[in-house]
């Protein structure tokens, strides 16, 4: 994954949060590999507390960021590059891709048809305008904040959406496994 964002920038820096029982293994890992401008960074219970730990370590103040999952290595180079992009001209840049499932809405009261073409699944990278995420992120933590974009959507910001990649899968249940395997041997 590292290898697609370098493909995109040379070099670009990157900052990786890591849970604290991991940080030499990591840093073994980035060693191992020499890997160039890299950081780390002790990760948080939540996702939003390891991104503003990341936060913390950025030092421009101008530019953009990109936020992206470990568990999500089949991101495109294509995807990262319309990110970065959009992010550059319009202030933020959050893949996804429609879904082709039918989806319900459901609470406490039952469950209702909604209609796909209106709701899209958010991946990752997520660009950023650094000094707004900055301040975004000032904020105390909700567990509405499911991904940074909720964290700069809170702040005030609207929400630009560009074309993420199917292929872009996150990784969480053993099943995701090995359909990132079947992803990676179609690619070969």
């Amino acid at each position: 994954m590292i290898h697609q964002f370098r493909k995109y920038k040379k070099d670009l820096p990157i900052i990786i949060a890591v849970h604290k029982d991991h940080l030499n293994l990591m840093q073994s890992i980035i060693d191992a590999n020499q890997f160039q401008n890299i950081q780390i960074c002790e990760g948080g219970d939540t996702r939003f507390q390891s991104v503003k730990n990341a936060l913390n370590k950025v030092t421009s103040s101008s530019g953009i960021v990109g936020i992206h999952d470990a568990a999500r290595p089949l991101v495109s180079l294509q995807t990262i590059k319309n990110c970065f992009e959009t992010a550059a001209l319009k202030g933020n840049a959050i893949p996804a891709i429609a879904s082709g499932e039918s989806l319900r809405y459901a609470d406490t009261n039952g469950s209702k048809a909604v209609p796909r073409t209106n709701y899209r699944i958010i991946q990752t990278p997520q660009c950023f305008d650094i000094a707004k995420l900055k301040k975004a992120f000032e904020v105390n933590y909700s567990e509405n904040f499911t991904d940074d974009a909720t964290v700069f959507e809170a702040a005030g910001h609207s929400i630009v959406l560009v074309d993420g990649n199917p292929e872009n899968i996150k990784i969480t249940l053993p099943k995701d496994l090995i359909i990132a395997k079947a992803l990676l041997d179609v690619e070969q």
